[in-house]
């Protein structure tokens, strides 16, 4: 991993073994959502939970498959089409194949990328798989998507926040319960990014009483996770320039085969926004 650690105050990856944090009785996002891809960086508090979820939703295994898929085509799309060099990774999760810096990299090796989770898990992983290619750089933070400004001051020693950056917030912001306050957080990030850059979000939305009852049983299983509804997710794009094809389903924003109207409409939506 590369990367200044100009800044002695930011939470960069630390020397402490962060694993003697970890407590594995209790289920934690990253590992629920690891599980349902299929991988092996989980506990069995991780399993029950995931396998709650999976009784009453089994379609989260194909929503956790179109998430990630969906960052490999909207970071090649700004990487690629747009020419954006720097990318915020905000709820990074555990490294799998084609982790942003990646995807970024392989279209433009100068890209530098700063990712942020609060998982011990993921940050032992972070020491070993996100490195970078010698053009550009990788860093990451053990930070909480609540302190923005934290996030903000710890990145600013990796990016240049006087060129654009792509902020990405994939599955997050269902974390923060209220949605003022989440808008508030979105808006804080956007604050402090110029013009030209872009706003990427996927997250769950309420469609039917079936996502909801599914959202319920996460809930009493420990994942504090909260479904907005569509209105409510396309208001954190406000006053923001939505690329085409706008706010959908996520398997439908920009489909690498077939058209959009191939792609089955889950209840996971994305967008994409150019600030202004």
């Amino acid at each position: 991993m590369t990367g200044s650690l100009a800044d002695p105050d930011r939470d960069s990856v630390p020397d402490r073994d962060p694993l003697s944090e970890l407590d594995t009785t209790v289920p934690h996002s990253a590992r629920v959502w690891n599980y349902w891809l299929g991988g092996k960086d989980n506990f069995a508090a991780d399993r029950a939970t995931g396998d709650q979820v999976l009784r009453v939703y089994p379609e989260i295994a194909e929503v956790a498959r179109v998430s990630r898929a969906f960052l490999s085509r909207v970071v090649r799309y700004l990487a690629g089409e747009v020419g954006i060099r720097q990318f915020l990774d905000i709820g990074t999760g555990l490294p799998t194949a084609n982790n942003t810096h990646e995807v970024a990299q392989r279209v433009a090796p100068a890209a530098r990328i700063v990712y942020v989770d609060n998982d011990p898990m993921v940050l032992a992983h972070a020491r070993s798989l996100l490195t970078s290619s010698p053009e550009g750089a990788t860093d990451y933070l053990d930070a909480d998507l609540r302190e923005p400004h934290r996030i903000l001051r710890g990145a600013a020693a990796t990016l240049d926040f006087d060129r654009p950056v792509a902020l990405m917030l994939l599955g997050i912001l269902g974390y923060v319960a209220d949605f003022e306050q989440a808008r508030g957080i979105v808006r804080q990030l956007l604050d402090a990014v110029p013009s030209g850059s872009f706003l990427v979000i996927n997250d769950g939305t309420a469609a039917t009483d079936a996502d909801v009852s599914a959202n319920r049983t996460a809930q009493q299983a420990g994942l504090q996770y909260h479904l907005r509804t569509r209105e409510q997710f396309a208001g954190f794009f406000d006053d923001l320039d939505l690329v085409e094809p706008g706010v959908v389903s996520t398997p439908r924003w920009r489909p690498d085969t077939g058209t959009m109207d191939d792609q089955p409409e889950l209840a996971v939506f994305c967008g994409v926004a150019r600030k202004p």
